[in-house]
This record gives C-alpha cells, structure tokens and sequence, in this order.
C-alpha cells in the first residue's frame, strides 16, 4: 500500500471499519441518500458518492439511530477489527 493510499479512505469503507454499519453495502447506501456530511478545513459538504475520500482530521457528522454523531477521523485503519480498534479511528467532533 502506498503512503498516500495509507493515509486517505473510501469513506463507506472507513464507516464500515469504524463499525457505524454492520455492512459496507449498507454504509454506502446511507452515502448516496445524502445522510452524512463531511467537514473539512471548516466548510461543510454533504458526501454524494461511497468513493469519496476520508483522511486523517476530516470531520463526519450523520444521524443514526435517532442520534446525531459527529466524529473526527484519527486514521484510515487497515481492517475491520475488534470495537476497541474501531474506536481507535475516530474521535468526537467539538462544535465551533
């Protein structure tokens, strides 16, 4: 894997690997619906395709569950692994 494929993320996959969906098929769905947002450098765009890229220091905010999550990516990670290395990808989002 390239450093620059290390350091960005299709952002179904990094949804999927952060463990916010049982499936990637199904974080992708959620994508093309228009349900997740991404914050980067301050603006704010809504994510309109799966292949979008994540990286380090983008922000993620959607509404799951009838809960709003925003969350900060802290990494790419390079599997889908147990929940405490999930948790490892993100962290919460503080609001200006």
């Amino acid at each position: 894997m390239t450093e620059v494929a290390a350091e960005a993320v299709r952002a179904d996959v990094w949804l999927w690997r952060a463990r916010f969906f049982k499936t990637r098929s199904m974080a992708a769905r959620f994508i093309e619906e228009g349900r997740v947002r991404l914050v980067r450098g301050g603006a704010e765009t809504r994510l309109d395709k799966p292949a979008r890229t994540l990286k380090p220091g983008d922000g993620v905010v959607f509404a799951l569950g009838g809960r709003l999550i925003a969350v900060k990516v802290e990494a790419a990670g390079e599997r889908r692994g147990p929940a405490e290395e999930a948790r490892s990808l993100y962290s919460g989002l503080e609001e200006s």
